[in-house]
């Protein structure tokens, strides 16, 4: 790499959404108010399930997880973004990038296995009731969560250590609003072929596989409700599953777009929005989506906003 300049990049220059700095105030309170609203969100949600004895199973157990990897999941990007716009200051330490690449990688990892998870409770709950309460013990729904935030950690890890191999030297400019894989590794002046084939094999392992999984429990919850003679009771099955699938499709949707398409059928700025999608909108929708369509969550969430000053968990 010689004529190449060498000195070594200590810090990077996250570009944001915008390069016009009149649109920082806007792009500060648009973020802000999305990301109050997750937060209370899937707060009201993790409260409404513990203080509810009748959300006391596995369904609103795995809920109530993904609602609190949901605060964490936009907690490691928008926070670093508003301090940005508040700062004008745009730059973000080499470890600061590399402690927001670890935990992006693991909340989001652990978004994609507890999706996959749900998808598995409601084919037991709908295609096997009866075994139920046998299959999804508690014991068995801690140890698949435990599981699941210890092998998710693992994967964020390795990604990061490798990350810690490559040099950067020159060009420290990212244009995205955080510190996210694709971008870091298109900086690197040295060779990325472990990286790259850590995120293809990984991707599979973290992405595609659970996608499949979650693909071939509808199809099962599918073929099952057909079977059910009343209507109602087809109206039943498909209500419990109308909120996992529709989160599932805007999680999913906007994931396989930024990093699985192909890279010549779509802009820097498509990525960008897609990412703002799965990483912002999503975790803010999320309770909205779980909560409108559940009677049950709707239930208890109106008993915990009404409740009476002074009570007690």
């Amino acid at each position: 790499m010689e004529g190449r300049n060498q000195t070594i990049v200590s810090k990077f220059i996250l570009l944001g959404l915008s390069e016009q700095p009149e649109q920082d105030r806007i792009l500060f309170y648009f973020f802000f108010f999305m990301y109050l609203i997750s937060g209370l969100g899937n707060l009201l949600i993790i409260l409404a399930i513990y203080s509810d004895p009748r959300l006391h199973t596995p369904m609103y157990f795995f809920l109530s997880n993904l609602s609190l990897v949901d605060i964490c999941f936009i907690s490691t990007t928008v926070p670093n973004m508003l301090n940005n716009y508040i700062s004008r200051n745009k730059t973000i330490p080499y470890i600061g990038c590399l402690t927001q690449l670890f935990f992006f990688i693991w909340f989001s990892a652990m978004d994609i296995f507890l999706l996959t998870t749900m998808a598995y409770d409601r084919y037991v709950a709908i295609c096997a009731p009866l075994h139920y309460s046998t299959v999804m013990t508690p014991n068995v729904c801690a140890v698949i969560v435990g599981v699941t935030w210890f092998w998710t950690c693992i994967n964020a890890l390795t990604h990061t250590i490798l990350m810690t191999r490559l040099s950067f030297c020159g060009h420290n400019e990212i244009p995205h609003f955080f510190c996210d894989l694709s971008p870091l590794l298109k900086l690197a002046c040295s060779d990325t072929f472990i990286n790259d084939l850590m995120i293809n094999t990984g991707g599979a392992l973290t992405t595609f596989l659970p996608f499949i999984g979650i693909l071939i429990s509808y199809f099962h919850i599918f073929m099952a409700v057909l079977k059910i003679p009343s209507v109602s009771g087809k109206q039943k099955a498909f209500s419990t599953c109308g909120s996992h699938l529709t989160v599932v499709c805007l999680f999913y949707g906007t994931i396989i777009g930024v990093y699985f398409s192909p890279t010549s059928t779509h802009t820097a700025q498509q990525d960008i929005a897609a990412t703002v999608m799965y990483t912002v909108v999503t975790p803010m929708l999320n309770p909205f989506i779980y909560s409108l369509r559940n009677k049950d969550m709707k239930g208890a969430l109106r008993m915990l906003i009404t409740r009476k000053p002074g009570f007690s968990l």
